[in-house]
């Protein structure tokens, strides 16, 4: 991570800025507030930030100094604000009114970026007012209007769209109706005409191969793996401030390994915005936070308890505060490229403004734990290596990963954020970009990531999975004309094989791979003279062999690009490893049913090995991970 350097030096004659100008009288050396305006006029940012970010004084010190300066009180223990107080909106403009019998009317917590102009313009309307750090301001919000904050966490989304909200979705009544008018339509199926029902079938199966063709097709984009130079770099005064958002609930045994992690992002400090988001009931992880010397551009936001108990919940809270033009997702487990941050600032000031998002390839570091964690890796490749990039080229609708998903900060905001019940909350956010008229860009930027070794937890993240994709299928489908008119037929088409198709797909793979297998290895097709009579058969063959290639040859592919010979031989296991991804999917069609927001949490830390070297094992493995429902109070967060 770096800093342009404040070592005394010759320094050319700088004009101190008002927001720093004032410090003189407060004993700092003429010089080095002269170096500060300079970094900070290199770096096209404030003066204030530059003196706290790189410790010359803290936020406090800082603050204090300027109350002085302004003849203000600083407030700096517990303040009682009015009733008055909103969520976000108190904490976006900066001011609150206090309650009746405070030493002054009303608070202020100007962010750093303001002080100058409030300096230049005189202090006419500082009457009746208090000073205090935005840190300060925040936690007296939270402590005040806990129930604001986590109600806008949750329910902002439906607020504002409910037509966009998974929350409520369809009662168990509407699941038992839809498997009764299933089951009707199945016997009535055999009671049509023969043509009409190899019309049907034919066309089912036509369907199919179309979507079946998103996957084949990627496989003739030409990909790579890692960033090539392209264009001119970014100066650090045309870098944006990026915010980094990491959700956090029991991992503190990964806290070291994460913060060193983000402690080596190729990144101007002045410029980061990096915010850990924990849960008010975990202790464990808020202790290992304290232990860690972290810097100024580094802060800890504990969100107020509510419900739902998920990831998308605190990312929300977060949101308004983000100081980014851009933002980031990562998760507790993840080990990011050092210079992910300078390659996305990078690609979107390259890229159209229709490009809301850039997706970064996930890549799971401890492929040899075991033969599940060896499919896992070659599955990811084919999304994030192969998929993916093929479906940025094409700006056809993507399934989000959830983490290292990069953002134009005002477009997340204009699509409201996250859905804090919907248990995919990437592939939610995915869809709705694409609804709303943008695209999700490829960023062939590495992120290590750490996949469940074991059946118990891989089964049950992937149950979430499954039920996630199912959620966001029926939220987006309530209007399915409407969405697909927004989205455009190919595109509409790519939508319903990304989400619906996949978990259509997981759901009777084990049964049409039994009925494929018994057909066409152990029976045999039955030759007829009439070409009508053998195209049934034809276009199921066709079908079979076409989604074989689609699980095999993208993951292939994928091992290939970068260099996973070790790998390879695996591939053969696909057939296999997807008999549990159906298994994942059944359970996951129970869970929509009884618990539709149980938030099945992954443990992390407990690989056994690690690739790169970098994902060392931190601890020996622990307990099973709990199940969590999102309607109950030990709920979890943070998400796998």
């Amino acid at each position: 991570m770096s800093f342009l350097p404040l070592d005394p030096g010759p320094c050319q004659a700088v004009t101190l800025p008002p927001e720093i100008a004032f410090l003189l009288v407060e004993g700092l050396p003429v010089a080095t507030l002269a170096r500060i305006a300079e970094v900070a006029q290199e770096a096209g940012t404030d003066a204030a930030a530059v003196a706290i970010h790189a410790r010359l004084m803290g936020e406090d010190a800082y603050y204090r100094a300027l109350a002085r300066h302004l003849g203000l009180p600083f407030l700096d223990g517990a303040m009682a604000l009015d009733a008055g107080i909103a969520f976000p909106d108190t904490l976006i403009a900066g001011s609150a009114p206090l309650a009746p019998g405070q030493i002054a009317q009303r608070v202020l917590a100007p962010r750093t970026a303001e002080i100058g102009a409030l300096l230049a313009t005189g202090w006419l309307g500082l009457r009746g007012a208090a000073l205090t750090t935005p840190l300060r301001l925040r936690e007296a919000v939270l402590a005040e209007a806990p129930e604001a904050v986590a109600a806008y966490a949750a329910d902002h989304l439906r607020t504002r769209r409910p037509d966009w909200s998974t929350h409520p979705g369809p009662r168990p009544q509407a699941f038992a109706l839809a498997a009764v008018l299933l089951a009707a339509a199945a016997m009535g199926f055999h009671l049509l005409p023969a043509w009409i029902a190899l019309g049907i079938a034919l066309l089912a199966q036509a369907l199919v191969l179309t979507m079946t063709s998103f996957r084949l097709g990627a496989l003739l984009i030409p990909g790579r793996t890692e960033a090539a130079p392209e264009g001119t770099p970014l100066s650090v005064r045309e870098l944006p401030v990026y915010t980094v958002l990491v959700g956090l609930y029991r991992e503190a045994a990964v806290v070291p390994r994460l913060v060193k992690a983000l402690k080596a992002f190729d990144y101007p400090a002045i410029k980061l915005d990096i915010k850990f988001l924990i849960e008010a009931d975990d202790g464990a992880t808020a202790a290992a936070l304290a232990r860690e010397d972290l810097p100024a551009h580094f802060e800890v936001l504990t969100v107020p308890p509510g419900l739902p108990r998920t990831k998308p919940r605190a990312l929300n809270a977060a949101l308004p505060l983000a100081r980014g033009a851009c933002l980031v997702v990562y998760d507790a487990e993840d080990v990011p490229e050092p210079g992910q941050l300078r390659l996305a600032a990078e690609t979107f000031a390259r890229a159209d403004r229709r490009t809301a998002c850039l997706q970064g390839r996930l890549v799971i570091d401890n492929a040899h734990d075991s033969w599940l964690t060896r499919c896992f890796s070659l599955e990811y490749g084919a999304l994030f290596d192969v998929l993916g990039p093929a479906l940025a080229v094409w700006r056809m609708p993507t399934p989000l990963g959830g983490t290292s998903t990069h953002f134009r900060t005002a477009v997340l905001r204009e699509v409201h954020g996250w859905d804090a019940w919907n248990v995919t909350e990437d592939a939610d956010l995915g869809m709705r970009l694409a609804v709303a008229g943008y695209h999700v860009g490829d960023l062939p930027s590495p992120t290590l990531e750490e996949a469940p070794a074991d059946y118990g937890p891989w089964l049950r993240q992937r149950t979430r999975w499954m039920k996630g994709f199912m959620q966001t299928t029926l939220t987006h489908g309530r209007h399915p004309l409407q969405t697909l008119r927004r989205l455009g037929p190919l595109e509409g088409l790519c939508a319903v094989a990304m989400l619906p198709g996949t978990v259509l797909s997981a759901l009777l793979y084990p049964p049409l791979l039994a009925v494929a297998l018994y057909d066409f290895l152990l029976v045999g097709p039955a030759p007829e003279p009439r070409f009508l009579a053998n195209l049934p058969a034809g276009v199921s063959l066709a079908v079979f062999l076409s989604g074989l290639g689609a699980m095999l040859l993208p993951a292939a592919l994928a091992a290939h690009r970068r260099g996973w010979r070790d790998l390879l031989p695996s591939v053969w296991l696909l057939p296999a490893y997807f008999v549990l991804v159906s298994l994942a999917a059944w359970l996951a069609v129970i869970e929509l049913v009884r618990a539709p927001n149980r938030w099945n949490k992954t443990e992390h830390g407990v690989s056994r090995t690690t690739r790169s070297g970098l994902l060392k094992p931190v601890r020996p493995a622990g307990p099973k991970s709990p199940v969590h429902d999102g309607n109950e109070p030990n709920g979890a967060p943070a998400r796998a």
